[in-house]
């Protein structure tokens, strides 16, 4: 049931004016909230959403953080801004309550909400769950912090357009979980736990808790979806009150899903589906199978056909950014990973390339550990292009294994140019920075954008 009431009337102040701050502007404006907008950001970075915002009628203050919390009922941070923000410090000490965008979509939703986190693979599991209920025929938001092409719908707008027979797929970032009270997904998946974020973390116990955080609030008659391979997700399910569902490529299961020689297979309450075999799975890498399972077993929870499973997974390609096919170039693949912002990610795209890799890497480093990178760059990888300005620390890290194949590039318009002098037939060139893009870019899509356009380039000079 929407708890609507009590909002109208009460005076709010959402932080950050990108895509989450304005839709939960819009959608506080219309419960009768008065909603002021606030970013740090100059007003000439800020002119198209302060032209939004004054669509919403909506009071934007971009440039400054919140000067006075005298009157304020309520803050809604964006996912950006820092759990330690003064501003958010400050409302805490004066007990005004604070709650991230998640937290007021699952108060307003009259929908179930299926909920996927983990370190990688969430975007494509989210998706994954989002069409498999769509072909078994359910009204279906998918929707978080999910960006893949098209798919880019805040968690608040879902919450508040879906219906009771509707139900919701959505990523849910670490960040969004960081100011939960009372948020609880009907099923709760955590793909994974590796090392990210560490710029804004201070422990990995820190990072790894808030993952698990996502079942904090669940109860018996709920599902917690699990990674049975992964040890610092078994370890964080301990005390958790829902149903625990564990999914594994490298065991059989008495419950759960699994891979049984070439099928994926799901059990649940006694029942044995039988849900793909591995040929009807179109994306590449073994990352991209516990993604199947995960969302299979998430599906079947839910109560979809495996018919209609299957049938999702024969038509799922994949989502823009992530190992996505651009251009075969002189008999080389041209491979968009532009998602792939962590370690982890790397390594596992690496491994999922079949044949002579040359990888262009290289942003804003969020305080990672190199050495798996180093590792795998050293046994697998023709060359290595590196860009973005933590380029020298990831060269240092790699050079240390005696690996020497390594070019910096000042551009990607430059790393394309030598990675396309490098490559012979049969090689493929993938961008998979394992960093952040803010140095560089306005963001994964625009970085993975840019690569796109000079590869089709490339290609159209070819015809």
């Amino acid at each position: 049931m929407r708890k609507t009431g009590e909002y109208s009337g009460k005076n709010i102040a959402v932080i950050g004016m990108a895509r989450t701050g304005l839709a939960v502007a819009e959608a506080l404006k219309g419960l009768g909230a008065k909603v002021t907008l606030y970013d740090r950001k100059p007003l000439e970075e800020l002119r198209e959403e302060i032209v939004e915002a004054s669509r919403l009628g909506v009071d934007a203050r971009p440039g400054t953080d919140i000067v006075s919390l005298a009157g304020v009922d309520l803050v809604v941070p964006s996912p950006g801004v820092p759990h330690g923000a003064a501003s958010l410090a400050a409302a805490h000490d004066l007990g005004i309550a604070v709650i991230s965008e998640i937290e007021l979509a699952y108060r307003l939703s009259p929908a179930p909400i299926i909920a996927v986190t983990g370190t990688n693979g969430k975007t494509t599991t989210t998706v994954l769950i989002g069409k498999m209920l769509e072909a078994d025929g359910r009204d279906t938001y998918i929707a978080g912090n999910v960006v893949a092409g098209d798919i880019r719908l805040p968690l608040i707008t879902a919450g508040v357009c879906a219906g009771k027979d509707s139900v919701i797929a959505a990523e849910i970032s670490t960040f969004q979980l960081e100011w939960i009270e009372t948020f609880r997904p009907k099923i709760g998946a955590l793909l994974n736990i590796s090392r990210d974020h560490g710029d804004r973390h201070a422990t990995m116990e820190e990072y790894a808790g808030l993952k698990a955080s996502l079942f904090r609030n669940q109860r018996p008659d709920d599902y917690a979806i699990v990674n049975a391979d992964n040890q610092l997700v078994m370890k964080q399910i301990r005390g958790v009150k829902s149903r625990i569902l564990p999914f594994s490529r490298m065991k059989k299961l008495e419950e759960g899903a699994f891979v049984c020689g070439e099928e994926v297979i799901v059990r649940l309450s006694g029942s044995e589906h039988r849900i793909c075999n591995r040929a009807d799975i179109r994306i590449p890498g073994e990352h991209n199978l516990e993604n199947i399972l995960a969302a299979s077993l998430a599906a079947i929870a839910f109560g979809a056909r495996p018919e209609s499973i299957l049938k999702a997974i024969r038509n799922f390609t994949g989502v823009e950014h992530r190992m996505e096919p651009v251009a075969e170039i002189d008999g080389a693949q041209y491979v968009n990973n532009s998602m792939c912002t962590n370690v982890d990610a790397v390594v596992r795209s690496i491994e999922a390339v079949e044949g002579p890799a040359i990888i262009i890497a290289g942003g804003k480093d969020k305080g990672s550990d190199w050495a798996p990178f180093a590792e795998i760059v050293n046994r697998k990888v023709k060359h290595l292009v590196l860009i973005g300005v933590s380029a020298p620390l990831i060269a240092s890290a790699v050079a240390r294994t005696g690996y020497t194949k390594i070019i910096m590039a000042a551009s990607m318009e430059d790393a394309l140019c030598e990675a396309r002098r490098l490559a012979d037939p049969g090689d493929t060139v993938m961008l998979a920075p394992g960093c952040a893009s803010f140095d560089m870019f306005n963001g994964f899509e625009h970085r993975g954008q840019v690569f796109k356009s000079i590869v089709r380039q490339y290609k159209e000079s070819k015809l």
